[in-house]
């Protein structure tokens, strides 16, 4: 059931909400936001609250560009770390500009425009993500460190897994926030940990998933840990994923569910495989859009698609290499696109796509130079986010790119510094 303005306000003064945070996200997958009181909560809802965007990073606009934030009123909720009276809750909200439309370069809209394309065709895109992260130690200044005093491994329990308790409390916060949290466990390296969450409309879940990351971080502070999802913080040992597995509903079917099928999935599914497989080069520039994204890939023996043999009526395609680096509106998007193309040109991805892709064989980029030499000429992907937004994407990575390779790594230092 929707929310409604009148919904809203019976909430707000039923459980005592003093500030509303209004929330959007960035270009690099960053939640921002702005707070108004409960006084200003009717301009809030109408969509007239303003910022200028020319101040939010990367945002290429001009200077003193006012934009409204609208909120999207069925993600109101209600934060419950914050004090209990004068509480404080959220809302999703899209940016608009003067003119009173959508802002081109929005991953929100990014995302909604891919969706609509996908309704059109009869089809509602559903996802469920597998979220892995580190929950390191702070130092003195409560400043990250990528140290940990456990060396639990996968499925460990405690007493090794050290992090349990803000994991516990991890999982408790997002149920409080009508998450349907269907497991966690402690993953394969020391301190890294896995959250999985029911499956949901595609933009619920890239909402989810924001609002997942931000519950991380916020829980794991309380309990004096850094929550990080960078995808490779050490060497050594296995980085964080965050595997999207993706289904398309058709007529309130499964339309990737066929049990005469191969692999137990329709000719559609194979499809949507193919047209993801065709694109995954540019793709990975916005799945894993960071230099050290590629860190985590180089050694990956991994598959890079699954079909689980589970699916039953619950068919899915898992795609296994993003990482949650990734801007969750963008790489729901582009992954949708992708495989909408695929359903239209009926392109059957071959066995070995699906049977001996991996991480490291040499079909993905082997670093972000090359993923965005990729997304420049892959007309699809490009247009998929827009020019503005896919201009602004290009030149910002070219830009970390060629700062990364002018900075003097400790590797370098270790291993030249005596020898030459």
């Amino acid at each position: 059931m929707s929310n409604t303005k009148e919904d809203i306000f019976r909430r707000v003064e039923e459980e005592d909400v003093e500030f509303i945070r209004l929330q959007f996200t960035d270009i690099y997958g960053n939640l921002k936001n702005m707070a108004v009181t409960s006084s200003q909560l009717e301009k809030a809802l109408d969509g007239r609250c303003s910022f200028d965007a020319s101040a939010i990073e990367d945002y290429s606009v001009e200077a003193d560009k006012t934009m409204y934030l609208r909120p999207d009123l069925d993600t109101f909720e209600i934060f419950p770390w914050r004090p209990q009276q004068g509480k404080v809750a959220r809302l999703f909200c899209d940016v608009y500009t003067l003119e009173d439309k959508p802002y081109e370069a929005d991953p929100r809209y990014i995302l909604k425009k891919a969706i609509d394309e996908a309704a059109a065709l009869g089809y509602e895109f559903n996802v469920g993500p597998e979220c892995e992260f580190f929950l390191f130690n702070t130092d003195e200044n409560a400043l990250p460190t990528t140290l940990t005093n456990e060396k639990a491994g996968y499925f460990d329990c405690g007493p090794s897994d050290f992090g349990e308790n803000a994991r516990r409390d991890i999982v408790l916060t997002l149920e409080q926030m009508n998450f349907t949290v269907e497991s966690s466990h402690h993953e394969m390296s020391p301190a890294q940990h896995e959250v999985d969450f029911q499956y949901d409309r595609a933009l619920k879940t890239a909402d989810n998933i924001q609002t997942f990351k931000l519950a991380v971080k916020t829980i794991a502070k309380r309990h004096g840990l850094h929550g990080t999802f960078m995808p490779k913080p050490k060497s050594g040992v296995n980085g964080s994923g965050m595997h999207i597995n993706m289904s398309l509903v058709k007529n309130g079917k499964n339309a990737f569910y066929d049990e005469n099928g191969e692999y137990g999935v329709s000719k559609d599914a194979m499809y949507f495989l193919g047209g993801i497989a065709k694109h995954i080069r540019a793709i990975s520039a916005i799945t894993n859009p960071l230099v050290n994204s590629y860190t985590r890939l180089g050694n990956n023996k991994n598959l890079i698609f699954m079909i689980p043999k589970d699916g039953g009526e619950n068919a899915r395609i898992e795609f296994r290499t993003p990482d949650p680096s990734a801007n969750p509106y963008l790489a729901l998007a582009v992954c949708l696109r992708a495989g909408l193309e695929g359903i239209r040109e009926k392109i059957m991805p071959s066995t070995e796509t699906i049977c001996k892709w991996t991480a490291s064989c040499g079909i993905l980029p082997s670093n972000l130079y090359e993923a965005v030499a990729e997304l420049e000429k892959d007309d699809l992907i490009k247009d998929t986010l827009g020019s503005e937004l896919g201009n602004n994407y290009i030149d910002i990575k070219k830009k970390e790119w060629n700062a990364y390779c002018a900075h003097v790594t400790d590797w370098e230092v270790e291993h030249y510094l005596d020898k030459y």
